[in-house]
């Protein structure tokens, strides 16, 4: 990589980090604190005001998607950045759920998530486009780790609302970041592309599925697996960290050789394929080695070594693979079913569990992953783009 890919994608890999880490602090407390709260003896609002944000994004990743393709990533960037940092303050001095839902939705609204990965494309060549996406993955792993490690300790030692105030506060690092790091890209100029071209574009529809499966899963596991982990393994709820942060950070270093490889010799689709083999292992393991605590630990390690590279390669084939001028709004589709991925596994996770067992969660996503999987292997121009860029 260049000093100019290596910078930009490291810088927003850092925005993508600031931003993540204030909301991921927020999760493990949430419900605790919104008892206080006018409103807060209500569990379904409660519910409703921490999946708001999520809720909100996934109605405007699209919008924002096709506005950064139209009007520059950079401006698009900015305006969700202020939204995130003004909901985050409405939230510091809200003091009733009501204003933290109405909070939390301004900030979803900044759905940014598609413009900055459509940024990363046009700041990084094909060759290793994967290898900035895996940046960004990585960024976000080892942000969800730390912010277990935090979030109670933040909230002991200062409150939600000062919470809420340094989320704004990193809300504002990651626009000067992007205000005077982020390396200026020339916009690409071809014909703009009708919505409903990257909408049906097979290859996009299958990635599109292969999201919503990834992250189905990954919700719906961890509807069951921090019970397991206490009941099963007997880790107490406090301790967890002490598994998910090594866990993350080993499975991040023994994805990189296999997305180096693919990348350096046009082996992208065998990478990308092994890796939902990876994940379909992890379901089934989960499944069967259900009342095994050492089995449940082993295969987080698997599976997350499935997730952080398909987090990885899935958006830099999505750029790849979409018309140029469309690339924001190609991954607006991409993180708009993502989103409905994480809804509707932890919806799922929690009726299976509620009405059938743990089991049965896992053996839906095995299914589902399965199915994926037949999918995913009929895919031959993720071959082709992996060796053209190999080639380049």
């Amino acid at each position: 990589m260049t000093r100019q890919e290596v910078r930009a994608s490291s810088a927003l890999a850092s925005v993508f980090a600031l931003r993540m880490l204030g909301l991921f602090m927020l999760s493990p407390v949430f419900a605790l604190y919104a008892r206080g709260l006018e409103g807060g003896d209500n569990a379904v609002m409660v519910g409703l005001a921490l999946g708001m944000f999520s809720l909100v994004q996934a109605f405007f990743q699209i919008p924002f998607g096709m506005a950064s393709d139209r009007f520059g990533r950079k401006p698009v960037i900015l305006i969700g950045l202020a939204l995130f940092v003004a909901g985050a303050l409405i939230c510091a001095f809200a003091h009733s759920l009501l204003w933290i839902m109405i909070g939390r939705g301004i900030q979803g609204l900044g759905a940014i998530s598609a413009a900055i990965t459509a940024l990363v494309a046009d700041s990084t060549r094909e060759q290793h486009r994967t290898k900035a996406m895996a940046m960004i993955g990585g960024s976000i792993g080892l942000t969800f780790a730390l912010a277990m490690v935090l979030s109670p300790v933040m909230y002991q030692g200062m409150g939600m609302a000062a919470m809420f105030g340094l989320t704004a506060v990193l809300g504002i690092g990651a626009m000067a970041l992007v205000k005077w790091i982020v390396p200026d890209v020339e916009a690409v100029k071809s014909e703009r592309v009708p919505f409903r071209t990257v909408l049906m574009l097979p290859e996009l529809m299958r990635l599109n599925a292969g999201v919503f499966v990834l992250h189905f899963a990954q919700m719906a596991m961890f509807v069951v697996l921090p019970a397991a982990l206490v009941h099963v393994a007997d880790i107490p709820v406090a301790s967890h960290w002490k598994i998910y942060l090594p866990v993350m950070l080993v499975s991040f270093v023994a994805m990189l050789p296999a997305i180096f490889v693919g990348e350096k010799y046009g082996k992208m689709k065998p990478v990308f394929l092994g890796a939902i083999a990876l994940l379909l292992v992890s379901q089934i393991g989960f499944w069967l080695g259900m009342q095994h605590g050492l089995l449940l630990i082993t295969f987080l390690f698997v599976f997350f070594i499935a997730f952080n590279t398909l987090e990885a390669s899935q958006p830099s084939l999505v750029s790849r693979l979409a018309p140029p001028a469309a690339k924001g709004a190609a991954l607006g589709v991409y993180n708009t079913m993502q989103a409905l991925g994480i809804a509707a596994g932890a919806a799922s996770g929690g009726l299976l569990t509620q009405y059938v067992n743990s089991q049965a969660v896992f053996a839906l996503c095995a299914g589902l992953t399965l199915i994926w999987l037949i999918i995913a292997a009929s895919m031959p121009e993720i071959a082709r783009r992996s060796k053209a860029a190999a080639q380049a």
